[in-house]
């Protein structure tokens, strides 16, 4: 029984703090996460504090996973390691099951789990945890008290820092298909034998006080008494993959596609990304000043892309003392290529030469 209690102690210490550090490694992205949640379960108030959930539920993922490891406090932490993971099972299920969330984020962006195979990772945790839970008095301590301690101030320190650096700079390790080195066009493509989600264009009429749903098979086009309410689209057949990068679509604020153009163009092209104007960071005037200047000396082209408003941009754009031309880009697509508001980009012919925090823009 002690060998079985040790082998589940060390598989349940190492996957929480490997899932962990790989959600540290991009806590705005698991935040973007949870807020797909809150929105689903109509908790959107939840919201404005999604990336101080995202920072405390990563550093309590890896704090529990080393006190695990360590056999520290086992009556305080087998307790809230089962309410972790039972917390987690039903956000897994719920994404399974409601079919609301493709993928809950479990292990960030660098591994995609589907909702199934999440769900059976959380179910077959749960067993693990709950005989660890059942025989915590079994379970002693790997140190001493001192070191035991030293070791879990260590995990929290680490695991709390590791996070701030990220957030104040770039993730350490680039998941997303906007990684430095990646060509745009051929990472907007499918994954070779991928197939596409298959839609289906469904019509809602209304007649005699009721609604009712039609496709454009089996809709009565001679009765005219049906009066047109919305339209929707149905997914009917699940695809088997989908391109890295989606939705990179740059358009100019009177709707031209400026998409091909930038990323055929064989001079250096900046994309200076700021997803909403109004909650931009600061400090980096000077170095994009500094950068305007080459592209006066017609060194490289700059462009801003967001998802604000023309009238907010015009706002920004004079109040930074800005000289390029801004373009619109869908905000999730903005907040996937850099997460960082703003975050610059480095473009030739289409592939990313550099990607940089606004703290870091060289």
């Amino acid at each position: 029984m002690k060998f079985l209690l040790n082998l589940l102690r060390i598989i349940v210490g190492v996957l929480f703090i490997f899932s962990g550090l790989i959600k540290a490694n991009d806590p705005l992205g698991l935040s973007y996460k949870m807020d797909e949640f809150f929105e689903v379960l109509h908790l959107g108030f939840m919201s404005h504090y999604s990336l101080v959930y995202s920072v405390a539920m990563n550093t309590f993922e890896i704090v529990c996973g080393v006190a695990i490891l360590l056999g520290y406090r086992m009556r305080l932490f087998s307790w809230l390691i089962l309410l972790l993971i039972a917390f987690f099972t039903f956000l897994t299920a719920y994404a399974l099951f409601s079919g609301t969330v493709r993928e809950c984020g479990c292990f960030g962006d660098c591994i995609k789990l589907s909702p199934a195979e999440t769900f059976w990772k959380d179910v077959a945790l749960l067993v693990m945890i709950l005989v660890i839970f059942l025989y915590r008095n079994k379970i002693g301590p790997l140190f001493g008290t001192r070191a035991n301690g030293a070791l879990m101030l260590l995990s929290l320190v680490f695991s709390l820092g590791i996070q701030w650096y990220t957030l104040a700079h770039l993730p350490v390790v680039d998941c997303l298909g906007y990684k430095v080195g990646n060509n745009i066009p051929e990472k907007m493509k499918l994954p070779p034998g991928a197939h596409p989600d298959v839609f289906e264009t469904v019509l809602i009429y209304k007649k005699d006080g009721k609604e009712k749903e039609f496709t454009t098979e089996n809709f009565p086009w001679n009765d005219s008494t049906w009066v047109y309410v919305d339209r929707k689209d149905k997914l009917i057949q699940e695809g088997d993959g989908e391109p890295p990068i989606k939705d990179f679509i740059l358009t100019d604020f009177d709707g031209g596609n400026q998409t091909e153009a930038i990323l055929s163009e064989t001079m250096p092209v900046y994309l200076f990304l700021v997803k909403d104007v109004k909650e931009a960071g600061k400090g980096w005037d000077e170095k994009i000043h500094a950068l305007q200047q080459q592209q006066a000396q017609g060194k490289c082209y700059i462009y801003g892309v967001t998802a604000s408003t023309k009238d907010q941009v015009d706002g920004f754009v004079k109040a930074h003392g800005l000289q390029f031309q801004f373009l619109n880009m869908d905000g999730t697509a903005i907040k996937t290529a850099g997460r960082a508001n703003p975050c610059l980009i480095l473009l030739e012919k289409g592939t990313i030469k550099g990607k940089w925090h606004y703290h870091d823009i060289p």
